[in-house]
């Protein structure tokens, strides 16, 4: 490993050299490890098996205890090229009794005074030893050389933070799976491990505060393939010494904050000037980001079995995460990054409660967060229970773009799934598609959501539908009457009268398609879904979020046997061969899709109830 660690490439030691740069100016401007010595460095390549050490963390309030550590040895490219890890086994009763603790990742590593690594892996579960992982401080310094987060410029002239385009009919968060970093059967005899032993970044506590357990752990499972573990808690009223932080001190990156709190935390590792650097491992590998960093309080450390944690509450905010890499997380001091303003109420019967909060502005993160929020505000209402409808209205403000209108309602199931699941699942699904749209970065100004809970089961279901003719007149007005079977009630008529449009040929057959809301919706969401934006730009998504039909409505469509185009976010009824032709000609430089019918006309009727079915009835035009 020495004689490895000797021929460096010319890139590694013109880091070296900017780390130690650093370090000289950290040195300049008065720093001082945790120890209270000026921070100087140990390179990996002096660090042997069985070298004694020291690490630096916080157990309990705002005291930065150290424990102690020997080296077992060093895994060369363990998680990839030449990106090394120290593994060692932590020693001293407390760390033999607790084990590795969630939230310990980051705490700063020294052996003979000189700064190793960060704290960062642990082995898998079950193990009998406290053992850990140290990310080498050249590479968690490293990240500092990354570059920082990129503003593309908006329609209407303001700044987004550039992401990765996706498609903007992405379907909600995937599931993390957890990382793994497999031992070397080399290491396996020092660790007294068999076979399949694996190290795992260190848990990162992610604490909620405000939120209700059942909301908590519905969603916990999205957010534990990121290494996050899910835990109450609450927040740290401001200090005068926040920004203070030092290696060992705690920082908090936040998600949520107001009414509702969602924030991770992780040790920090190493102050550079303005540059804080933490965690050791990624928090969500999300690279360029900006989220607001907050000091980190220590409450206390729960020790378990299983997985010990620390419960940790977010303090004043003291800067912005800008980096979220392999290696590390890295926050600059100073101003923080700006968040998404968000409103909620929640109505019953008996009471109306109101929450404000904030969220971070991420393509990824945000729609899960709005999800978790809006589900949150109903489990954790005294008057919620299970069988009642729930009306969700609101909107979403987006800058230089028209209002997102959101309107549906949601009958309760006989599923084993919380009803509340479903108004969450809805609103997480508008948002996805905003965020990840491929046409522009969307700068959120307001989110406003307002969720009313209907005492009983207001759903109706289609059985049958006729017209009054079987014939019709062109400009004629006839009635199509649906007959509609409420939940545990009686079966009901409901008539809708249509009108044949003037024009309409003469010894045509017209389908009158009687349906829900889903039915129709389908193709508008396949369409916005397409690959390649069939649509022009995110206005147009909006326009046809907007346009989508509300499942409280029975609607009517009249179709007749032409066929339609839609080209980006406009339809085009009967259109004639010719116009079909160009566009195929043109190979649909802006993509369209052809349909069999055309619509000419549409109904509805607004219901305080859930609709669903379809029926179809044919009427001849003599």
């Amino acid at each position: 490993m020495l004689g490895s660690a000797r021929k460096l490439s010319t890139y590694s030691q013109a880091v070296r050299c900017a780390v130690l740069l650093a370090v000289v100016l950290l040195g300049a401007a008065g720093a001082s490890s945790a120890a209270g010595d000026k921070l100087e460095i140990l390179p990996l390549d002096q660090v042997k098996p069985g070298m004694k050490g020291v690490a630096y963390t916080i157990f309990a309030g705002n005291q930065i205890e150290k424990f102690d550590l020997e080296v077992i040895g060093v895994m060369p490219n363990l998680l990839g090229p030449k990106q090394a890890i120290i593994l060692v086994e932590l020693k001293g009763p407390k760390v033999e009794h607790t084990g590795v603790v969630a939230g310990m990742s980051g705490s700063p590593v020294y052996i003979e005074g000189k700064l190793v690594g960060a704290l960062s892996l642990r082995f898998g579960i079950f193990t009998k030893e406290p053992l850990a992982g140290v990310t080498p401080i050249e590479n968690v310094l490293e990240v500092q050389s990354a570059a920082e987060p990129q503003k593309a410029q908006r329609s209407d002239g303001s700044q987004a933070l550039e992401t990765s385009k996706q498609d903007d009919g992405a379907q909600g968060t995937q599931i993390q799976a957890p990382v793994q970093y497999a031992v070397t059967a080399e290491f396996l005899p020092r660790v007294g491990e068999g076979a399949g032993a694996y190290l795992a970044p260190i848990e990162t506590p992610l604490v909620f505060s405000g939120f209700h357990s059942a909301a908590v752990s519905r969603f916990a499972e999205q957010l534990a393939g990121y290494g996050m573990v899910a835990t109450q808690g609450g927040i740290a009223a401001p200090q005068s010494d926040d920004a203070q932080v030092k290696q060992g001190d705690m920082v908090s990156m936040v998600l949520t904050q107001g009414d509702l709190s969602i924030q991770a935390s992780c040790t920090v590792s190493a102050v550079v000037g303005d540059r804080v650097f933490a965690c050791g491992h990624p928090l969500f590998s999300f690279g360029s980001v900006e989220l607001p960093m907050a000091r980190g309080r220590v409450l206390t450390t729960l020790s378990s079995a299983l997985a010990s944690t620390k419960i940790v509450n977010a303090g004043g905010t003291i800067g912005t995460i800008t980096q979220d890499r392999l290696t590390a997380v890295m926050g600059r001091l100073g101003p923080a990054p700006r968040m998404v303003p968000m409103e909620l109420t929640i109505a019953t019967p008996a009471q109306q409660k109101q929450f404000r909060f904030e969220l971070i502005e991420n393509p990824k993160l945000t729609p899960l967060l709005v999800a978790i929020a809006a589900f949150n505000g109903l489990v954790a209402n005294t008057a919620y229970g299970e069988g009642t409808t729930l009306r969700l209205t609101g909107g979403i403000e987006i800058s230089g773009h028209s209002r997102v209108n959101l309107e549906n309602m949601f009958a309760p199931t006989d599923l084993f799934i919380p009803d509340g699941s479903f108004v969450a699942g809805t609103v997480q699904n508008v948002f996805t598609r905003i965020f990840s749209n491929p046409y522009e970065a969307a700068k959120i100004e307001r989110i406003t959501l307002r969720v009313e809970s209907i005492p009983e089961r207001r759903w109706a279901s289609i059985e049958n539908a006729w017209c009054e003719k079987s014939e019709v007149q062109p400009g004629e007005t006839v009635s199509v009457k649906v007959l509609l079977r409420p939940y545990r009630g009686a079966p009901l008529i409901q008539e809708v009268p249509i009108t044949i449009p003037p024009q309409a040929a003469r010894g045509t057959i017209l389908r009158i398609l009687v349906s829900d809301s889903e039915q129709l919706n389908r193709m508008t969401r396949l369409f916005s879904s397409a690959p390649q934006g069939r649509l022009a730009g995110l206005e147009q998504l909006i326009t046809l979020l907007n346009r989508e039909r509300r499942n409280n409505r029975l609607y009517v469509t009249l179709l007749q046997p032409t066929p339609t185009l839609l080209v980006e976010d406009k339809e085009l009824p009967n259109a004639p061969l010719s116009q079909i032709n160009v566009l195929d000609q043109r190979r649909n430089p802006v993509g369209s899709i052809l349909l069999r019918e055309s619509t000419a006309g549409e109904w509805s009727v607004p219901l305080n109830q859930v609709i669903s079915g379809l029926a179809s009835v044919n009427i001849a035009v003599k």
